[in-house]
């Protein structure tokens, strides 16, 4: 069965990056959309792997516009009261920049000259 979402949303911070026991890099960060047919907005965590992550750190802000396309993951967890808790993540395998404030662009770069 195939899992694959498509989310275009601004992000509601800066990109969060952590790095594994391996030194990955791993950037975090959550994307507010318009729920469909509703006048509500929606969020959903973002996680971002390796160059990607980096890229995620230096180009993307608090407000930027993107498309994401990746894998919608589950988590479910129980709180320390005992009540059960279940989230979503999309963990990214592509990210499409619509509008960002420029920040770590290079004079005369733009989002079309980002590696990925």
């Amino acid at each position: 069965m195939m899992n694959v979402m498509v989310l275009t949303g601004n992000l509601g911070g800066d990109p969060e990056v952590f790095y594994t026991n391996d030194g990955d890099p791993v950037a975090s960060f959550s994307l507010a959309f318009r729920s469909s047919g509703k006048e509500k907005t929606g969020w959903i965590k973002v996680t971002a792997f390796k160059r990607m992550a980096e890229v995620c750190e230096k180009y993307l802000h608090k407000g930027a516009r993107i498309t994401v396309l990746g894998n919608l993951c589950q988590e479910k967890w129980e709180t320390q009261n005992g009540e059960s808790r279940t989230a979503f993540k999309l963990m990214a395998n592509s990210i499409e920049f619509i509008k960002t404030d420029g920040r770590g662009f290079e004079d005369g770069e733009s989002a079309d000259d980002i590696p990925f």
